[in-house]
């Protein structure tokens, strides 16, 4: 199949060869090809086939479908064989065409790429050709004699001459109609079954032996195989035959229309700029909430339902809010399971990320929830399912999400759907291999979940979700750690600070010891507002209510009452009665201590627990006398205890119950890498998290693959040079190779020829893996994956050549 297909490229012109490069960026990803043998191979790869049947219509996965069910399909015989005009197939099969999976012959015939053929192993359910049983090796020749005595054809000739009549005559539905309709009785009954429900089904073996039954008729007639005793299959022509000439497979090649009313494109903007600075505000308020209160995961892993709860009604979240910001903010690796706190804690990414501007963190946001492979608000049996806990749908709820946004970016601007059923049509029509009930059950979850990240405003896209839905690199999967090629599309980057420009970042503060930003607020304005004053509402305008409750907890977290007047007053004027409130609060603030104390330390000598919190080198332990023979340390009580062994002393341990008590000590375990969750509440230790001990490197895009026109015209131009390029390679590295052996010789030939990955290492002691090698005069022209490009090395400094596995 490769090589109808590599035959077929040399025929191509430059616009086609690059509009089947632009389509299948997957053929020259790096190291990008430079022989069109290379690029036949890529583009037959199985799973690259199927990651592309993933992105097209119906109408081009029914025309492959029922070109794998013709024995040699055309254009022509498959317009008849759908009911459809010959237009209608060449439109889609030119898609095929651009996407290189499908191609046709010197004759007209139509191939499809290997890949595809894999996909449907029974297509439109039909079985194998009548081919395939007839030269099967269980047949002999008295065999196939007899079949064709059977069916009144002449038995004479060698076998395939036997097969070819056989073949023929079984291909004739009118004659295979006719021949049924004077077989026994239950004939007919049974060939139906086979020919709408089949091709393989269960029978009894013994009647396909038995004089006189249908199945033993079926048999010597080759309507109907055994591949085993109780299995039974029909052949495909007798299927197609049977099936009759009025009978057309489905072919949709019109998608069904989203019912639509008009929006004004206004409100909508406007929305959207009151919820792309809300997700950001509520991100960084649940994220500062897990800071304080680790989030504790099941044992059967995820968050469960109360501690959903609970971080919602701390932070001010709805529930479907924080279930969805918590799972994003996983994803995006802003949180993460950390062992010594016990829960999940913002990670060092979130210090930078909190750091960075509003456009950048929403940025991260959206590409997170982009590739995230779970449904937040959907729900199973009426019950949502639990948070950051394991999705079996996975990578199907991450399709589901992107065919649906890009089902709304093809509505005609100034409109938005009218109704979910009819959305769900036109998306399953564009993404047919997404699972249908999955579909249904995903698609308003995910609008629900576009609503809430600023996406979807009025049932219609905004410019946020436009962009999101038009990016054209590889979203990437769940478990990447960075993906900067989506984070920095520049539609995106264009979107999100226009969706932010509205922020406000003042107050306007009342004698009534009120707040009001009118507005969006800042992420980092609503933070300060909420630490020191209670949120009455949130919206178009948000209120704040100082109080002496909520400046008390301002001052419980470190403020005094000058540092929180100084930050206030940066936003807005502060009123008197404001100013008032703090200081009164402040004065008071205090009245009672409260000491930590790492332990206790006792003795009954007053004289020596004087000695040793006069100790020099116990200073360290914040040893303090508290009573006659009391003494309390800041340290723990085994650190206390080291101490004071080393300093000379003998303590010994005493638990609640006083008893003394002679602990063995235990060797301290090495310490852990930084641990990130993983679908269904597991965990995965990253030794080398970025920023963990070292200064974050920032975001290095990969160098972008070659512009698929100019990349096609030089494929065009190396193919013309493979005549005069076979047969040199083996003498030219021979004569310029001299420090090889000839087996590494013989490997850097394969290097060059067949594109294989070999490590070389250079006279300096420089080493290197390279492939798809090319010669240029006395160098080698590879792909090096160290540097990222296509490299010269020269031949005469290769020392050593090895195999890469």
């Amino acid at each position: 199949m490769e090589d109808h297909l590599l035959g077929w490229l040399r025929t191509l012109d430059e616009d086609r060869l690059g509009r089947i490069l632009a389509n299948r960026p997957d053929a020259i990803a790096a190291p990008w090809p430079r022989r069109l043998d290379t690029l036949a191979h890529r583009l037959g790869n199985g799973s690259a086939v199927t990651d592309v049947l993933r992105t097209l219509p119906l109408p081009c996965l029914q025309l492959a479908e029922a070109a794998l069910a013709l024995t040699r399909p055309t254009p022509r015989t498959l317009a008849a064989f759908l009911g459809t005009p010959v237009r209608d197939v060449t439109t889609w099969l030119e898609r095929l065409h651009d996407h290189a999976l499908a191609w046709p012959g010197g004759d007209g015939e139509i191939h499809l790429a290997e890949g595809a053929t894999r996909w449907w192993t029974a297509p439109l359910g039909l079985g194998e050709p009548l081919e395939h049983y007839l030269n099967s090796w269980s047949i002999s020749n008295d065999a196939l004699r007899a079949l064709a005595r059977n069916l009144g054809l002449p038995a004479h000739g060698n076998k395939r001459q036997t097969i070819a009549r056989v073949i023929g005559a079984l291909s004739d539905g009118e004659r295979v109609r006719q021949l049924v309709g004077d077989a026994p009785d239950g004939t007919a009954a049974l060939l139906e079954r086979f020919t709408w429900h089949g091709p393989t089904l269960d029978v009894d073996g013994g009647r396909f032996v038995t004089h006189g039954t249908p199945e033993r008729w079926c048999a010597d007639h080759g309507l109907l195989f055994r591949p085993s005793w109780h299995v039974a299959e029909i052949p495909r022509e007798v299927a197609l035959g049977l099936r009759g000439p009025d009978h057309h497979p489905p072919f949709r090649p019109v998608p069904p229309e989203v019912a639509t009313i008009p929006v004004d494109p206004e409100e909508v903007d406007h929305l959207m700029t009151l919820a792309a600075p809300h997700v950001v505000e509520r991100c960084a308020a649940l994220l500062d909430n897990t800071s304080k209160t680790p989030l504790p995961l099941l044992r059967t892993g995820g968050v469960g339902v109360r501690e959903v709860r609970r971080v919602a009604k701390e932070t001010g979240c709805d529930e479907d809010e924080t279930r969805l910001l918590l799972e994003v903010c996983a994803v995006a690796r802003l949180l993460a399971w950390d062992e010594r706190s016990g829960g999940l804690i913002p990670t060092e990414r979130y210090d930078r990320w909190r750091l960075d501007e509003g456009s950048a963190r929403l940025r991260v946001l959206l590409a997170a929830w982009w590739r995230m492979e779970r449904s937040s608000l959907r729900k199973t049996d009426g019950k949502y399912g639990t948070v950051l806990g394991d999705d079996p749908s996975g990578s199907a709820v991450a399709r589901v999400r992107r065919a649906a946004l890009s089902a709304l970016a093809r509505l005609p601007a100034g409109t938005a759907y009218a109704d979910r059923v009819s959305l769900v049509a036109n998306v399953h029509w564009h993404a047919p291999l997404i699972d249908l009930p999955l579909l249904r059950a995903c698609a308003p979850a995910v609008l629900d979940e576009a609503r809430l990240l600023g996406l979807l405003a009025n049932d219609a896209l905004t410019d946020l979700g436009r962009a999101l839905a038009g990016l054209t690199v590889a979203p990437g999967d769940e478990n990447d750690d960075a993906v900067p090629m989506v984070e920095h599309d520049p539609a995106l980057v264009e979107a999100a600070t226009r969706a932010l420009a509205s922020v406000r970042r003042s107050a306007l503060f009342g004698p009534d010891l009120t707040a009001v930003v009118t507005g969006p607020p800042a992420a980092e304005l609503a933070a300060l507002l909420d630490r020191a004053a209670e949120r009455e509402s949130r919206g178009a305008a948000s209120v704040w209510r100082f109080t002496t409750e909520s400046v008390r907890r301002a001052l419980d977290r470190g403020h005094d009452a000058d540092e929180l007047l100084d930050e206030l007053s940066a936003v807005g004027t502060i009123p008197q009665p404001l100013e008032y409130l703090v200081r009164d609060t402040a004065r008071r603030h205090g009245e009672v201590t409260v000491t930590t104390v790492g332990c206790i330390v006792q003795a009954a000598d007053t004289a020596l627990l004087a000695e040793i919190a006069a100790h020099r080198k116990l200073a360290r332990l914040g040893l303090r006398l508290i009573a006659g023979a009391v003494l309390v340390s800041s340290a723990p009580a085994d650190r206390t205890l080291s101490a004071l062994r080393e300093a000379g002393y003998a303590p010994v341990p005493v638990p609640d119950t006083g008893e003394i008590t002679i602990q063995r000590v235990r060797a301290e375990e090495p310490g852990h890498g930084k641990l990130v969750l993983l679908p269904g509440g597991q965990v995965a230790e990253l030794t080398e998290y970025p920023g963990l001990d070292v200064e974050p490197p920032s975001h290095v895009l990969a160098e972008p693959p070659p512009d698929p026109y100019e990349h096609a015209r030089r494929l065009i131009a190396a193919g013309r040079n493979d005549e005069s390029r076979n047969g040199r390679t083996w003498a030219v590295i021979g004569r310029m190779a001299t420090r090889l052996p000839t087996a590494q010789q013989s490997l850097l030939g394969f290097v060059v020829d067949r594109g294989v990955r070999a490590g070389i290492t250079l006279t300096g002691g420089l080493t290197a893996t390279i492939s798809h090698g090319e010669l240029k005069g006395a160098a080698l022209d590879a792909w090096c994956e160290e540097a990222g490009d296509y490299l010269e090395f020269p031949l005469a400094e290769i020392v050593e050549v090895r195999g890469a596995y």
